[in-house]
């Protein structure tokens, strides 16, 4: 007969059953066993909780009450480069909160044009604060999160407080960065003060420029 262990080991994988202390014996071996299957099956509707969390496939799955908080478009020498939606499920805008910046493309950008264009931002904004094996991590980084995009195509990226990024297209997670400081440099290109685009960043957070 084995026991139930309150400090954690799984007892119940053994298969056998547990009798409880002080009940007549026919109730322990007719109404009050407990077989290994039943905590089983409890254990793993807990896997599947935390698996459907950590396994989302779009960003949607892992922000399902966000709304939009403000939108705008990049012009570059009148050209359309892409449309900004900016989704979060805090309203006003919080940065320090989960948000989604949604990307969709109305040109095609090459991968390498847009990590080269990151880091080009990045080093703008924050000037020498991030050294040289830094820079070429976080380059590395964008490299294994980002694709060739052609027009219509959608890049999200979700800020995650505290644990870094992750990166979606239209149907499937690319990467997840647990990097904050790479989180907050990246995002700074839409959000800091320093941003190039100020009038976007206003737009997007749902301020009149």
């Amino acid at each position: 007969m084995s026991q139930l262990n309150l400090l954690g080991s799984c007892t119940w994988l053994t298969a056998k059953p547990i009798l409880i202390a002080g009940l007549p014996r026919w109730l322990n071996r007719y109404g009050l066993k407990i077989k290994y299957g039943i905590l089983k099956f409890m254990s793993c509707l807990v896997l599947c909780c935390i698996t459907v969390g950590a396994n989302a496939t779009t960003w949607r799955d892992a922000m399902p009450r966000a709304q939009l908080i403000g939108s705008g478009v990049l012009h570059w020498y009148g050209l359309r480069i892409y449309t900004a939606k900016l989704w979060s499920e805090y309203q006003p805008f919080d940065a320090n909160a989960p948000y989604a910046l949604e990307l969709t493309y109305h040109r095609n950008i090459s991968r390498e044009q847009f990590v080269d264009t990151s880091l080009k931002e990045i080093k703008r904004i924050f000037g020498k604060r991030y050294d040289a094996a830094t820079l070429a991590r976080w380059q590395g980084e964008m490299q294994r999160a980002f694709l060739d995009v052609q027009a219509n195509d959608q890049l999200i990226g979700v800020f995650v407080p505290n644990q870094g990024c992750d990166f979606y297209s239209a149907g499937q997670r690319l990467a997840q960065i647990r990097d904050t400081e790479f989180a907050n440099a990246f995002f700074a290109i839409w959000f800091d003060a320093r941003a190039r685009h100020p009038e976007l960043s206003a737009q997007l957070r749902g301020r009149t420029p």
